[in-house]
């Protein structure tokens, strides 16, 4: 890739978490938990998570994303993704390892004449790009 963020950063990644959500505004959308597919990408200084004694302690943890998501859906029903993008955003982005970050969120199964609908957010810390 030739991301200009990728020539000082890393970028770790999570495709795909899989999770029930209490998501959206419509009625049949407010009946039950439907399924909700996040990607995010956090790009993180090459310098400052280079994995000198293989710990992870010298690295951002993949545990950490995943638990921002399921700690924010857990919180109850959110009415758009475009809350839910925002509020993963913010914590993600408060990790002092994070410079920036891409989230995006998909409900595959709100409408059957498409693959999916979604919304994706992309933000840096300043001075970062």
């Amino acid at each position: 890739m030739n991301h200009p963020l990728l020539s000082q950063h890393r970028r770790l990644f999570l495709r795909g978490l899989d999770v029930p959500a209490r998501i959206g505004i419509h009625d049949f959308e407010q009946l039950a938990p439907q399924r909700l597919l996040i990607d995010i990408d956090l790009y993180v200084s090459l310098q400052d998570t280079q994995a000198r004694h293989d710990q992870l302690d010298e690295v951002v943890d993949y545990d950490f994303v995943r638990q921002v998501v399921h700690e924010r859906v857990s919180q109850g029903h959110i009415g758009l993704q475009e809350t839910l993008c925002d509020d993963i955003m913010a914590a993600l982005m408060a990790h002092p390892g994070v410079m920036a970050a891409q989230v995006s969120t998909r409900k595959p199964d709100v409408y059957p004449d498409c693959e999916a609908v979604g919304v994706e957010i992309f933000r840096a810390k300043p001075g970062v790009l």
